[in-house]
C-alpha cells in the first residue's frame, strides 16, 4: 500500500478521523455529547480501528507501554504520599517557621516546584492547594498571590525533570534521553523560571505581601482541611519517603524509569492500606486518553506526514528550538499539551541529532500551561479547588500573571537551550 497516494482511500479518512479528534480535543467535549478528552480520544481510536486504518497489531504496537507503566506507577506513588499525611506535615512545617508573606510566597512556590519537578504536578496540585487555603485563613492573608504561585510554580516545577508531568513523560518514552541528561538540561530553566515567577508576583501582588496587614478576603469558606482531622499514618510516611527518595536516586542511576516507578508502586501496594483508595487517587481517563492517542496519531503519522517528506524542512533543521517553541506554546493552548507533543512527533523524528528538538519541546509545552487559566490541568485543579472556598481566581487575573511569565520563561529556555 502505498500511503502517501492520495488516491488511496485510507488517507482522507484518517484526515477526517484525525481531525475531528482534535478538533473535539481543542473544545473539550463533542457538540451535543456528554464525553470528556479521554472518551473522544477512545472514539478516535476505535474508528482507526473500525475502518481498518490500522490493524489491531499495529494499533497495538503504536501504544507506547513504557509511557503508560511510567504514569500509572508515579500516580501510585503519589497517591500513597497523600494518603500518609506527607503533603499535611510538608505544609506544617511552613506554617510553623512564622514566616513573613513574602517568605510564605517564596515557600509556596519552592515547595510546589520542586514537588513537581518529581511527582506528577497534577497530583501535587490537588494536595496542596487545600493546605495552601487553610494556611491562608489561618493568617489571614490574601489567597489569591498564593494560589496562583502554587498553580504556575507548578508547570515550571515540573520542567525540570521527565516525570514531572504527563506531557515530559511521554517525551522522555519517545526520545529516550536518559533522566539524567534531561534534568541536567531542563533543570536549570525551571530554577531561573521559579526565580522570575517569584519576583513577578512580588510586584503584581505588593499590597497583598506586606507584613502586618490582613488581607483575608471576607467570607472565606471555613477550613478545608482542619488540622485536628489530617490523620497522618507514621509508619506508611516513612515507608514512602524511604521508596520514593530510593525511586529518585534510581532514576539518575540509568535504569529504566518506567520499571523503577513500576517497582516502587509495587513496594507501596503491599500494605495494610485499603488499596481502593489509591485507585480512586489514580487518574485512569488521563491514561485512557494517552492510549487513544497513540493510536490516532500514529494513523495519521503514518498515513499521511510520511509523504511530507518532513527531512527536507531547511527550518526544522536551522532552527528547530525557536520553531517548536513558538508553535508549541500556541498549539498547546489549543489542544492542551499532551495532544499537542504526540503531533509533533513526526515533525522530531525528522531532526538530525534531536535530542535539543525533543528538549525544546518538554521546555515550551510545559511553560506554555501558565499562558492561561486553561493551559493546564493544574492551574483548573488549583482554580476549582479555590472555588469551592468561595476564592475566585478570574480569568483576567491569571492571565495578568500568566502571560508575561509564560513569555519571560519561554525565551530564558529558548535561550539556554540554543547557547549551551
Amino acid at each position: 500500500m502505498n500511503v502517501a497516494d492520495p488516491t488511496n482511500a485510507v488517507v482522507p479518512i484518517t484526515c477526517l478521523i484525525f481531525g475531528a479528534t482534535y478538533i473535539c480535543l481543542a473544545l473539550g467535549k463533542a457538540p451535543g455529547l456528554r464525553i470528556d478528552r479521554a472518551g473522544i480520544a477512545l472514539v478516535g481510536a476505535a474508528a482507526i480501528l473500525g475502518f481498518r486504518v490500522l490493524s489491531f497489531e499495529e494499533a497495538a504496537a503504536a501504544v507506547d507501554l513504557p509511557t503508560i507503566v511510567l504514569l500509572l506507577g508515579m500516580m501510585i506513588v503519589a497517591g500513597y504520599l497523600r494518603i500518609s499525611g506527607f503533603f499535611s506535615v510538608l505544609s506544617r512545617y511552613i506554617a510553623a517557621r512564622e514566616l513573613s508573606p513574602r517568605a510564605l510566597l517564596g515557600a509556596t512556590i519552592a515547595a510546589s516546584g520542586i514537588l513537581s519537578a518529581f511527582l506528577v504536578n497534577d497530583v501535587v496540585c490537588v494536595a496542596l492547594t487545600p493546605l495552601v487555603l487553610e494556611l491562608c485563613r489561618g493568617r489571614k492573608l490574601h489567597p489569591t498571590p498564593y494560589l496562583i504561585g502554587l498553580a504556575t510554580a507548578s508547570n515550571i516545577g515540573s520542567t525540570a525533570t521527565i516525570t514531572g508531568n504527563p506531557q515530559n513523560i511521554i517525551i522522555g518514552g519517545l526520545s529516550k534521553i536518559p533522566y539524567a541528561v534531561f534534568a541536567a538540561r531542563l533543570a536549570p530553566i525551571a530554577l531561573i523560571g521559579l526565580v522570575i515567577e517569584f519576583v513577578l508576583l512580588s510586584i503584581v501582588y505588593a499590597k497583598h505581601l506586606k507584613p502586618g496587614e490582613s488581607n483575608e478576603i471576607t467570607g472565606l469558606a471555613p477550613q478545608l482541611m482542619p488540622r485536628s482531622s489530617v490523620r497522618i499514618h507514621q509508619p506508611l510516611l516513612l515507608k514512602c519517603f524511604c521508596v520514593t527518595s530510593g525511586m529518585i536516586v534510581f532514576f539518575f542511576s540509568g535504569g529504566s524509569i518506567a520499571v523503577i516507578a513500576l517497582a516502587a508502586a509495587a513496594i507501596l501496594l503491599l500494605d495494610r492500606v485499603r488499596v481502593e483508595k489509591v485507585y480512586r487517587l489514580v487518574d485512569w481517563p488521563l491514561l485512557v486518553m494517552f492510549v487513544g492517542l497513540f493510536v490516532v496519531v500514529h494513523a495519521f503519522e503514518v498515513h499521511v506526514i510520511h509523504g511530507f517528506k518532513l527531512q527536507d524542512s531547511a527550518m526544522l533543521r536551522n532552527s528547530p528550538v525557536v520553531m517548536l517553541s513558538v508553535v508549541s506554546v500556541v498549539l498547546s493552548n489549543i489542544v492542551s499539551n499532551v495532544p499537542a507533543v504526540l503531533l509533533f512527533k513526526p515533525l522530531i523524528e525528522a531532526i538530525p541529532q534531536n535530542q535539543t528538538a525533543w528538549l525544546a519541546l518538554a521546555m515550551s509545552s510545559t511553560l506554555a500551561g501558565n499562558l492561561t487559566m486553561l493551559g493546564s490541568i493544574a492551574n483548573l485543579i488549583v482554580v476549582e479547588s479555590a472555588r469551592r472556598a468561595r476564592v475566585d481566581l478570574g480569568f483576567g487575573e491569571f492571565l495578568k500573571i500568566g502571560v508575561p511569565l509564560t513569555l519571560a520563561t519561554t525565551v530564558v529556555g529558548v535561550l539556554w537551550l540554543s547557547i549551551f
